[in-house]
């Protein structure tokens, strides 16, 4: 059975309640997207996959709205418009998607990820390229890190080139665990995933699972009991920023640390930040992304 696309045009203060007003009217999906994509207008955002994205930045949105083929959507429309505080229904256009195996379509794109020659990460529907290679099997999830983000390669390469077997790892900020499982992988005895949400340290615990790896796992709130040979964080620059002294101080003597989640404009931020506490540098870049390192004096 087919389904109907229908895509509605939005202002950037009326695109989340039209969005809202359309789920709880019966559309099968929403989402929102920029109406200006492709465009020399466009508006980029940037973020992990799986972030929400917020309308709010677009002038010009787009609320697109699947529907089943029995649907009165004009009906649908029209109560959506007025519960959003809409005066009219806005401008929109039909379009009849095809029934697909959305399964299939869905594991189509994505593909095994090569990080560096000797780590890969795999999704579990494929075989690896490589068998010889450390390979790490990661699925899409809701939480952050699946290798396919700059961001997320960027620290997954650091780890290749800086652990060593025996050393210790802290991964603050583990979304899907992809960072300490890689550290477990490449030799380190001691690694421990921290973050804010228990969502993520659960699937960190069953990524981990799933590898055959033993870490720990725990949410940030608690004491970390340590310091590390080797610190990495993935998150967000205003995080970063915020917690640079607790992070910091999270680094053996002797030890390295490595930053991402921040765009190359934002670079000279962290590093003032850390000053106080461990030189920076931006150690490489991608995509407008960097990494941050630098290392601890014994």
């Amino acid at each position: 059975m087919p389904w109907f696309s229908v895509t509605l045009q939005a202002s950037a203060q009326s695109a989340e309640a039209l969005s809202e007003a359309l789920m709880d009217a019966g559309a099968l999906s929403v989402s929102i997207e920029d109406a200006d994509a492709g465009t020399e207008r466009e508006r980029p955002q940037f973020g992990e996959p799986g972030m929400v994205a917020d309308p709010s930045l677009w002038d010009h949105s787009h609320v697109i709205a699947l529907f089943d083929a029995d649907a009165d959507i004009a009906g649908t429309l029209a109560v959506a418009a007025t519960a959003a505080g809409l005066d009219a229904v806005p401008p929109f256009a039909i379009e009849e998607v095809a029934e697909q195996n959305w399964v299939q379509l869905t594991q189509s794109q994505f593909d095994p990820i090569q990080i560096t020659d000797r780590l890969w990460i795999v999704p579990s529907w494929h075989e690896s390229p490589d068998p010889d290679a450390l390979n790490i099997e990661m699925d899409p999830g809701m939480a952050f890190g699946t290798g396919s983000h700059p961001t997320t390669r960027l620290c997954l390469q650091w780890l290749t080139t800086t652990v060593t077997p025996g050393c210790s790892v802290l991964d603050y900020g583990c979304g899907s665990g992809i960072l300490a499982i890689a550290a477990v992988k490449l030799g380190a005895d001691t690694v421990l995933g921290v973050d804010i949400d228990p969502q993520a340290v659960e699937s960190s615990r069953h990524n981990a699972d799933r590898n055959n790896v033993r870490a720990d796992w725990r949410l940030s709130t608690e004491a970390i009991p340590a310091r590390y040979d080797r610190v990495v964080a993935n998150i967000l620059t205003n995080p970063l920023c915020v917690l640079a002294p607790v992070i910091a101080g999270r680094v053996a003597p002797g030890g390295q640390l490595a930053l991402s989640g921040v765009l190359a404009e934002q670079a000279q931020r962290v590093i003032d930040a850390y000053a106080p506490y461990i030189a920076l540098r931006v150690g490489d870049e991608h995509e407008g992304w960097i990494r941050l390192e630098g290392s601890l004096p014994c």
